[in-house]
């Protein structure tokens, strides 16, 4: 479950970085930031 939630938060920012070059920069913010709660070494919202 973990490796699952580690690849959904690097698709999450790395969608978040090409939303910012594509200058839509609220929603960049926004993936970005939920990829790094997501994440390990963020705090989790599945635990």
């Amino acid at each position: 479950m973990e490796f699952i939630l580690w690849i959904l938060a690097v698709i999450l920012v790395v969608s978040g970085i090409v939303a910012l070059f594509r200058r839509e920069l609220l929603w960049g913010i926004v993936l970005i930031v939920i990829g790094l709660l997501v994440g390990p070494g963020g705090v989790s919202i599945f635990t």
